[in-house]
């Protein structure tokens, strides 16, 4: 398949400096010059600044990219820094997208760096998109990357998208609006959300540090073709890559001829339904807070404490007197024998979500004095024993 036409104009002609700082570039058949040129012109906005938007900026910045957009309003955790390699130690506490630039400037003080402290919305999403020529979206949930897909399309922009979890990692390109009738977008991909719960963010199910820089490099990797119209760009193709097999495939992706066109953008939350409807019927009468809990743990009261997250985080850090039985035995109704139906039953998750999921199917089962803890072991640690370890 030819290349797509180069998304950017060249900038003016580059200075000495540049030269010299570029050098490697320019005498690559193919980007040359020119190609530099259309870095030094190019508006890039990325979308985050966590595990894929660190090495994403970090490299589009030392490519010579002349504007660098970041939508970022998280601050930096300790947590972060097993992969998000853009912040250091000092950086904790401060806004990543100060820390990001911060960064950058380190690298290249020739780029400019535009913060968006922002929460991408769909009041906001197109009008910023507008302001760029390319996006890149490395966020972790399916609300986020539907409005990302379709603030895209309406912006008229192509984007590159990234996902990781534990040892995987995927990478695409979409562009409706793509030449030739190679148009393709994120519903292409995932016509719906897949069911809240289904797929565990990377807060929830981990993910290998290293890996956010295999795959946020292919993303720069994508961005800089994209700008310079060399190569095959993934338009059209999605790319997995499994770090523990070491191995890279590509799958051929095909507009789905059943698709709706977007035309306006929606409520993204409600779009992925972020509890399933059962589980916010089941929260809305059936939580405790980590207060209610400790009084009801030090009460006479005999209560059955379950904890639904898996082994590997049990060991990190587990309330005394809690039991282990992994949300997804007791979803798929193996645990349920375990279970005491004439007391009162309490479970709780890191964060409260696979608990709710598990609380529904509880109250589906018959027991009807189950509840769930409000936070899980995070709101536990911080509300109750700030002792124990958070992750």
């Amino acid at each position: 398949m030819s290349p797509l036409p180069p998304l950017v104009e060249p900038a003016a002609d580059l200075t000495r400096e540049e030269v010299a700082r570029y050098s490697r570039h320019l005498i690559i058949p193919g980007v040359g010059v020119v190609g530099q040129r259309r870095l030094k012109n190019a508006r890039v906005l990325c979308i985050g600044a966590g595990g894929l938007g660190s090495p994403v900026l970090l490299y589009l910045a030392a490519a010579g990219v002349g504007t660098l957009g970041i939508v970022e309003f998280d601050d930096v955790e300790s947590s972060n820094l097993q992969r998000q390699v853009i912040h250091g130690i000092a950086d904790v506490g401060r806004p990543k997208g100060e820390s990001a630039r911060d960064t950058i400037r380190g690298i290249n003080d020739n780029v400019e760096v535009r913060l968006h402290p922002v929460r991408l919305d769909p009041g906001n999403a197109v009008a910023l998109f507008e302001q760029y020529d390319l996006i890149l979206d490395g966020t972790d949930n399916f609300a986020t990357r539907y409005l990302v897909n379709d603030a895209a399309v309406l912006a008229g922009k192509p984007y590159v998208w990234g996902s990781i979890f534990r040892f995987e990692g995927q990478v695409s390109v979409f562009w409706e609006a793509a030449p030739d009738g190679r148009g393709l977008n994120y519903r292409d991909l995932y016509p719906e959300a897949p069911p809240p719960g289904m797929v565990p963010s990377c807060a929830e199910g981990g993910v290998l540090g290293v890996l956010c820089a295999s795959v946020g490099s292919i993303m720069a990797t994508e961005a800089v073709k994209l700008i310079t119209g060399i190569g095959e760009s993934l338009l059209g193709r999605l790319m997995i890559y499994d770090a523990l097999a070491m191995s890279y495939r590509t799958v051929t992706l095909r507009r789905d001829p059943g698709r709706v066109p977007v035309t306006e953008l929606v409520d993204y939350e409600s779009f992925c339904g972020v509890v399933p409807d059962d589980g916010a019927a089941a929260l809305a009468e059936s939580t405790i807070t980590p207060t209610e809990l400790r009084r009801l743990l030090e009460s006479d009261r005999e209560i059955e404490l379950i904890d639904v997250r898996e082994p590997v985080e049990w060991d990190i850090v587990h309330i005394e007197g809690a039991r282990l039985i992994p949300k997804d035995r007791i979803l798929s109704g193996e645990a349920l024998a375990e279970l005491p139906q004439h007391r009162p039953i309490v479970l709780h998750c890191k964060t409260g979500i696979r608990s709710a999921e598990a609380l529904a199917v509880l109250k589906e089962a018959g027991f009807a004095d189950a509840t769930h803890l409000q936070g899980g072991v995070l709101a536990w640690a911080q509300q109750v024993d700030p002792s124990l370890p958070v992750y």
